[in-house]
């Protein structure tokens, strides 16, 4: 299901309310796509982003973010 509207998700030691999920990602909220009964986003799409969410279950639950360009031309080539 795709959200227009943030929903908060969190970890055993994090939530992730709009506000700190941007100021982490540098980025304005647009969408968040959640599958099946999950209660953790798949996909949330920025403003200049898709971000991946990837869980990592080592002795806690943690996520990590994985930010891809929504337009790969945009990118400054060094």
């Amino acid at each position: 299901m795709i959200l227009h509207e943030w929903k908060e998700f969190g970890t055993d030691t994090d939530v992730y309310t709009k506000e700190v999920f941007e100021k982490e990602i540098g980025d304005r909220f647009e969408a968040m796509l959640f599958e099946g009964e999950k209660d953790i986003p798949t996909y949330i799409w920025t403003t200049n982003f898709v971000v991946s969410i990837k869980p990592n279950a080592r002795m806690y639950k943690d996520l990590s973010f994985v930010k891809i360009p929504r337009n790969p031309l945009d990118i400054v080539r060094p």
